[in-house]
């Protein structure tokens, strides 16, 4: 049988998707991101240096795909948290619902039988952030990087593909009305999980910040 979800969550297995969503994945204590009162200042705060060698990276450095918390994957968790009008079955599978595109700008209609045209971003990518000091990491917090819900968004296949590895000097959404909240998502994830940026990168970051200087951190 398979539950509407709406206002009122009717979802009858161990933990609902809207308590694990509220639930951190880890209780390692993160990196704060909250000690300066804008992504401006953020980005002041981190380090500049050149990008390091892909050398070992693989998606694996990152954990063995999705995280499963009380049956429900990571990737299902988002998706109930970005999409609207979600329906979910009895395995904690996101089945259908609407995503208002944040990265096109445009409404697209989600079916798991057409999962490619809606897929998870990791905002900085992995590969990015291999490079960039996560291969400094522990295996452990690697894994929580690549499923933390503040490095994760649901968008358009499409320009998730388009996007690629890219940092904010390759690669900037098309719709320019979320550029501003996109940078701050990154410089978040960056300061959070004590990654650089490298000078073009940054430049980029506070070209779109000029317009936006006091654009908040996201918290999750």
């Amino acid at each position: 049988m398979v539950f509407v979800v709406g206002t009122i969550v009717l979802i009858l297995f161990a933990g609902s998707l809207p308590s694990l969503l509220e639930a951190p994945l880890t209780e390692e204590p993160r990196s704060s991101i909250e000690a300066t009162s804008s992504a401006t200042e953020a980005l002041e705060t981190l380090e500049v240096k050149g990008r390091a060698p892909k050398t070992n990276y693989a998606r694996a450095q990152f954990g063995d795909g999705w995280a499963t918390v009380n049956g429900c994957t990571t990737r299902n968790i988002i998706l109930h948290r970005d999409l609207e009008d979600t329906t979910v079955d009895e395995a904690c599978r996101v089945v259908s619902g609407v995503l208002h595109d944040p990265y096109s700008g445009e409404t697209i209609q989600f079916s798991k039988d057409d999962s490619s045209k809606v897929q998870i971003d990791h905002v900085v990518a992995l590969s990015d952030a291999w490079q960039k000091g996560a291969q400094n990491l522990s295996k452990e917090r690697r894994t929580q990087l690549a499923n933390d819900p503040l490095e994760l968004l649901a968008v358009q296949g499409a320009a998730n593909q388009a996007k690629s590895d890219g940092d904010a000097a390759t690669w900037l959404p098309k719709n320019k009305a979320f550029r501003c909240e996109y940078i701050a998502r990154q410089i978040a994830v960056k300061k959070k999980y004590l990654l650089w940026v490298t000078a073009a990168e940054k430049d980029a970051m506070r070209a779109v910040l000029q317009g936006c200087p006091t654009q908040a951190l996201p918290a999750s």
